[in-house]
């Protein structure tokens, strides 16, 4: 029987079960990187970010109400600290030179040599163009496949807010890969 986020996570608090918590960082390091690169779109710092993360995690009971699952919060403490670095360290980007960094050259990103087959690239690098908060609502349901609310939760948005930002990058997401020519057969 595979045990829920909050059972591992209650277990660790309950215990110290460091081999709990293992499981739990196993299950959500990767998503949890690729999604906090999202914000700072430097790896290494990603890296550090998602460390930190799980870090803030391993804290304790006081920051885990339960009123969300545990991804959720965990999702909402990596974008928290995301926001932070980006504020220390004044590296807000327009959307423009994210764009150009993007198609310049996209060999050489270590994420994109990650994924070897073309059609999921073009996705990539679609989501690249699209709006930051298009590409985190669209990260959020069909990659980590969390509901609208546990999305709207991690983005700070309400119900309403989460679905049409979801549709709306949707659009987005539709138009930029039909401008790459992307086939849909």
């Amino acid at each position: 029987m595979n045990e829920t986020d909050e059972d591992l996570y209650d277990r660790y608090l309950a215990s110290n079960d460091e081999s709990a918590f293992r499981i739990l960082v196993e299950r959500h390091k990767a998503s949890l990187l690729l999604f906090i690169n999202g914000y700072v779109h430097n790896l290494d710092d990603a890296e550090e970010l998602m460390v930190d993360t799980f870090a803030e995690t391993a804290a304790g009971p006081t920051l885990f109400s339960g009123r969300s699952s545990f991804k959720t919060w965990l999702f909402s403490i990596g974008k928290n600290l995301a926001l932070m670095h980006l504020r220390k360290n004044k590296r807000h980007r327009t959307a423009e030179e994210e764009i150009s960094e993007t198609v310049s050259d996209p060999a050489d990103t270590p994420e994109l040599k990650v994924i070897e087959d073309e059609k999921k690239r073009q996705v990539y690098l679609a989501l690249q163009q699209i709006h930051s908060d298009y590409r985190q609502i669209l990260i959020l349901l069909y990659f980590e496949e969390m509901s609208h609310e546990e999305a709207g939760k991690v983005m700070g948005k309400n119900r309403r807010q989460t679905y049409h930002l979801a549709e709306r990058g949707r659009a987005a997401l539709k138009e930029t890969l039909e401008r790459m020519g992307f086939s849909y057969a």
